[in-house]
């Protein structure tokens, strides 16, 4: 392939006994060519057959300042992109003959350099129109091509070195792109920069700035920023997308259920006709009556009340079958943790601004002349507990919600099931508040035991999930 024949470079897509199709894809000089399940791919594989390839899984672009040369890059897929059988961990160039897997058992395709004559020969082929991606058709190479598959593997070693930690070979011009990289970045700012984390961090940072001064407003502020943020880090664990609006709907339900005469009902079965009236810290009682007492007043008690936006979301899934339906309804564990820790934020809001903080307020007021100043000891509670929601209600509610979205998957099993995780969830809560009223270090042995109860559950759903494929957590195990 020498002298000034022009040449193409294209993928063929192999069968699963290694054959090489007759349908060949052309590759540009310029622009990248994307492989997925999104329709907006340049190639597109069905979602039916190949449910192992990630939306948006690899992409073949040109090397820049580098004529006929080719790599592959993993587009953070769930399953991986692999050449020749290895795992990709960013970007690999290409050689003639190299095999490119979407996933160790997916579809393969076969990475070729033909003359263009060749090309337009070949069957399907039209041979009166340039290849499909790209229309300025394919430029001839100079004497001096060299192919890459002749390039030394030390040459091409160091060239990958060097392509990956500057983008392109040192040696080559510098672009306006990488003088102003805001202007290349495109969708990449809002899907892998956390812009939106950052935005909403500097509208609460204004904000608090705005209120300094108004203990209230301040409190509310931060305890919003701070639950959000404990939220977000749970969020990024389970890896399924749910709209916003219901999530922050499960936090709403829960607070206007704490405001609204259900809480009387719940007190008055929970901690009067059942035995849960919740002591003072000042009564002398045994750990076991504590922990019973604990176990009604607080664990079964707040535990049904936390998941009751959950089992609603659930019965929304299960009566109407439709896409919407499946969108805004529990269908999975991973629905159901997400759902549970949302409405668990609520809680903690309303039980954090409403109860504790203004009772220790109150407490230091009252005592006049003590030196002690209740807003800052307000200010000092607000902030553990907030945090703490991770391994405290955030991790019960969570645990919960596992169990209700297994029983949509299990229906067969479902009574059980429930009640398993509501014992176990409202358990794990009577035991964070009983060791509260005897020793700190215990206290912290409850909350990591707690946490270890709500990521359990977060990685068994994720190996449970019908949508594993699609699950943007599960890149968190890729090799860089």
């Amino acid at each position: 392939m020498s002298g000034s024949r022009p040449l193409a470079a294209l993928l063929r897509q192999l069968s699963p006994g290694g054959i090489a199709s007759l349908e060949f894809y052309p590759l540009p000089h310029t622009g990248e060519v994307r492989l997925g399940r999104d329709p907006s791919c340049q190639i597109v594989l069905d979602t039916r057959v190949h449910t192992g390839v990630s939306r948006h899984h690899a992409k073949i672009e040109p090397v820049p300042d580098h004529l006929f040369c080719w790599q592959v890059c993993d587009l953070n897929s769930s399953n991986g992109t692999y050449v020749n059988g290895e795992r990709l961990s960013y970007c690999r160039i290409l050689h003639e003959g190299d095999r490119i897997g979407l996933g160790k058992q997916g579809p393969m395709f076969v990475f070729e350099i033909l003359p263009l004559d060749v090309l337009a020969s070949l069957p399907g082929a039209n041979p009166d129109a340039p290849p499909p991606l790209s229309p300025e058709g394919y430029p001839p190479p100079p004497a001096s091509f060299q192919r890459v598959s002749d390039i030394p593997s030390s040459q091409e070693s160091s060239f990958s070195t060097e392509y990956r930690r500057y983008g392109s070979p040192s040696s080559g011009r510098v672009t306006f792109s990488q003088l102003f990289p805001i202007v290349s970045t495109g969708r990449d700012l809002t899907r892998k920069a956390y812009l939106v984390p950052g935005m909403v961090t500097v509208l609460f940072v204004v904000l608090m700035f705005i209120s300094v001064g108004d203990p209230a407003w301040f409190n509310i502020l931060l305890a919003a920023y701070l639950s959000s943020a404990a939220y977000f880090f749970v969020y990024q664990l389970c890896g399924k997308h749910k709209p916003w609006w219901l999530l922050a709907g499960s936090a709403l339900m829960t607070v206007v259920l704490l405001v609204s005469p259900v809480l009387t009902v719940f007190t008055f079965v929970f901690r009067q006709v059942l035995p849960g009236a919740i002591p003072s810290k000042t009564d002398s009682i045994n750990f076991m009556t504590l922990l019973v007492q604990m176990f009604f007043g607080a664990g079964l008690m707040e535990e049904l009340l936390k998941s009751i936006p959950v089992l609603l979301s659930a019965w929304v899934g299960a009566s109407f079958r439709s896409a919407r339906a499946e969108q805004i309804g529990v269908c999975e564990p991973l629905d159901g943790i997400l759902l549970g820790t949302a409405s668990a934020v609520g809680f903690t809001l309303v039980e954090t601004l409403g109860q504790y903080v203004p009772s220790i307020v109150g407490e230091v007021s009252f005592q006049a002349g003590s030196g002690l100043d209740g807003e800052l000891l307000g200010l000092q509670l607000l902030i553990p507990r907030i945090l703490g929601s991770v391994s405290g209600h955030m991790a019960y509610s969570g645990y919960l919600g596992y169990f209700i979205g297994l029983s949509v998957l299990k229906p067969k099993y479902r009574w059980r099931i429930l009640m398993i995780g509501y014992l176990s969830a409202s358990m794990l809560h009577a035991l964070w508040n009983t060791t509260g009223f005897i020793n700190p270090i215990v206290l912290a042995l409850v909350g990591v035991l707690s946490y270890a109860f709500l990521a359990a559950a977060i990685l068994k759903a994720r190996v449970l999930s019908p949508m594993r494929s699609q699950n943007f957590a599960t890149r968190l195990n890729h090799r860089r």
